[in-house]
């Protein structure tokens, strides 16, 4: 039996490429949002500072959030795939549901990346 993680999902991509393309952005992203909020910090000299620095650094740590959403979401899909192949479940290495919400897990991502 070939890896299920080989499984052709959508547009030449397997699963096993999603998953790295999604961990790798999400690592790319933390490390842009932790910069981006380390440059924020020396912004906040006195309390009028803050209404205007905080925001943005919110808006960073829920974008960072999201990312760690889709990272839990792609882990519970992995899990259910290994259930699958040691119980000798469905023969299909998803459901129609769960390629449904991979795809736009993935879609998801891409227009993130695009919005850089």
């Amino acid at each position: 039996m070939s890896n299920p993680l080989d499984t052709t999902v959508f547009e030449g991509k397997t699963v096993s490429d999603l998953f790295k393309e999604i961990y790798g952005n999400s690592k790319k992203k933390d490390k842009q949002i932790n910069t981006l909020i380390s440059e924020l910090k020396p912004l906040i000299q006195d309390i009028g500072d803050a209404p205007v620095v905080v925001p943005l650094i919110k808006e960073y740590l829920e974008i960072g959030v999201k990312n760690d959403e889709h990272l839990i979401k792609l882990t519970a899909i992995v899990q259910r795939i290994m259930n699958n192949s040691s119980t000798g479940g469905e023969t299909g290495l998803l459901s129609e549901d769960e390629l449904k919400q991979l795809q736009a897990v993935a879609e998801d991502i891409a227009k993130g990346e695009d919005g850089k």
